[in-house]
């Protein structure tokens, strides 16, 4: 274990104390020996799920709505054709 929590700390470019190698090894002990406990639960009548709790679409209906101030946003516009921006084409 000795050796990750190395590792670990040097991809992380962090450097660590004897005393924090010792504790952050004993907390990712913990940490792997719960996932472990998790491989034991039996999952295979449960369907898999993208979410834990159903999901709706939270997203408003997207609405157009004239603007009132068509000359004050085209004013700095380096070139404008019928209310719009007109830009460079880029596709041939």
């Amino acid at each position: 274990m000795q050796i990750d929590i190395e590792h670990i700390a040097r991809l992380a470019r962090v450097a660590l104390s004897p005393e924090e190698k010792k504790l952050f090894a004993r907390q990712l002990s913990s940490i792997l020996e719960f996932a472990a406990n998790l491989q034991k639960v039996e999952t295979n009548d449960i369907p898999p799920t993208a979410h834990a709790i159903p999901m709706k679409n939270v997203l408003r209906e997207d609405k157009t709505i004239p603007c009132e101030n068509v000359e004050e946003i085209l004013a700095n516009a380096p070139d404008e054709a019928s209310h719009m921006f007109r830009v460079p084409k880029i596709l041939e």
